[in-house]
C-alpha cells in the first residue's frame, strides 16, 4: 500500500484536488480482481454526500460477476448484510445533497426500519472496462442511476472508488477492502459461503418471472 494513500486515510480527510491527484497516481484494475465481497468506508474530501451512505448503515458492495453485481449492502439492526435496491435513492439525491440532517445519528435511527423495505433479489449494477482519465480500468455501473463507479488499485485487498453523478463536477470518493471470508448478502452475517446468494438470485428471477 502507498505511503500517500496510508497518509491520506490517517489524516481522515483530504481536498478533491488531492484525493483526484492520488487517484491518478493508482494503477488499474480489472473486473475480474474485484469478485467477492468488499467493506466500505468514506474518504471525505468535502462532498456533499460524504457520511451519507455511512449513516445510512452501508457496509460495502458485492462482485459476483461482470453482470451481477448488489451496489449497495447494507447492514440491518440484527448485523445481517442486506443488498437493496439503488432505484429509490433516485428521489433522495438532492435531498441528500442538500439537507446534511440525513447523515446525522437520527437519520440513521430512522433508516433502520427502510432497509428491508429496499431489499432486492437481484443484482443492480454491472462491471465494465473503461478509459477514464487517461487509465484503462473497471468501473461499476448502476442499472437504474446515472451513477458509476471508477476503480483504482491501492493493493491486492483495497481500492479506491470514484463515484461520479451525472451533473455533479466533484467525485464522491471511497474505499474498498476485499473481505476475507465471502459473505451472503441475504443470509445474515459475514463469512458464510456465496450459495446463499445464488439461491436468493435464482428465487428473486423465478419471483420476478411470476409477476
Amino acid at each position: 500500500m502507498s505511503a500517500s494513500f496510508e497518509a491520506a486515510l490517517a489524516a481522515g480527510r483530504a481536498s478533491a484536488a488531492e484525493a483526484l491527484a492520488l487517484f491518478d497516481a493508482l494503477g488499474p484494475v480489472a473486473t475480474t480482481d474485484l469478485r467477492g465481497g468488499w467493506a466500505g468506508r468514506g474518504f471525505p474530501t468535502g462532498h456533499p454526500l460524504d457520511g451519507v451512505l455511512a449513516a445510512w448503515h452501508w457496509h460495502g458492495k458485492r462482485f459476483e460477476s461482470d453482470d451481477a453485481v448488489d451496489p449497495l449492502v447494507m447492514r440491518t439492526r440484527a448485523g445481517a448484510l442486506l443488498p437493496i435496491d439503488p432505484t429509490w435513492a433516485r428521489p433522495l439525491l438532492p435531498l441528500w445533497m442538500h439537507w446534511r440532517w440525513l447523515a446525522s445519528p437520527a437519520a440513521a435511527r430512522l433508516a433502520w426500519p427502510l432497509l428491508p423495505l429496499l431489499a432486492t433479489g437481484r443484482p443492480r449494477a454491472r462491471l465494465r472496462m473503461l478509459e477514464h482519465r487517461g487509465c484503462r480500468t473497471a468501473a461499476m455501473l448502476y442499472d437504474t442511476l446515472p451513477v458509476r463507479d471508477v476503480f483504482r488499485r491501492v493493493d491486492a485487498d483495497t481500492v479506491l472508488g470514484a463515484m461520479e453523478l451525472r451533473g455533479q463536477p466533484q467525485p464522491l470518493f471511497f474505499v474498498l477492502r476485499r473481505e476475507a471470508q465471502a459473505c451472503d448478502p441475504a443470509g445474515g452475517g459475514a463469512g458464510l459461503s456465496g450459495g446463499g446468494a445464488a439461491r436468493r438470485r435464482a428465487a428473486g428471477d423465478r419471483a420476478d418471472a411470476g409477476t
